[in-house]
């Protein structure tokens, strides 16, 4: 199985390598692209510098691959791609590379937009918030 972790933020080359990719697939009408990305949030006057990604890995590797088939075959994609970042990710990096594709616009819309929710409430996947001065808290997910 493949995997869809990688260590640290997700380099905008590996995004466009992966956009590229799909330019000789000529029954792809539609791309819709998620890219999560690092916040510098305020939390009660701290300032998160990072997060720090943790999972249960086994188990999240098996839930995205379940998601991601069972979204394929829900919206008839051409494909669907995951990358999620394990590790520390500076505010502004990417965390978070979702691409799928289809004939159509509507159903890449709509399998994103699902894949993106899914992926948040049903992972085992944890983000720890540091702050600037070294101090952290469990981030939430919140939508």
């Amino acid at each position: 199985m493949k995997s869809f972790f990688v260590k640290g933020a997700i380099s905008p080359n590996v995004i466009a390598d992966s956009i590229a990719k799909h330019s000789t697939k000529k029954s792809i009408g539609a791309h819709d692209i998620f890219l999560g990305q690092v916040r510098e949030d305020d939390i009660q006057g701290q300032k998160v510098s990072a997060i720090e990604y943790s999972a249960y890995q086994e188990m999240a590797e098996i839930e995205l691959q379940k998601i991601r088939e069972e979204i394929i075959t829900t919206y008839s994609l051409h494909c669907a791609h995951i990358l999620h970042s394990l590790g520390t990710v500076d505010t502004g990096e990417i965390c978070l590379f979702v691409l799928v594709s289809s004939a159509h616009r509507k159903a890449s819309f709509d399998a994103c937009r699902e894949m993106v929710e899914r992926i948040k409430k049903e992972v085992p996947i944890f983000g720890k918030e540091i702050f600037e001065d070294g101090g952290h808290q469990w981030k939430e997910n919140i939508g």
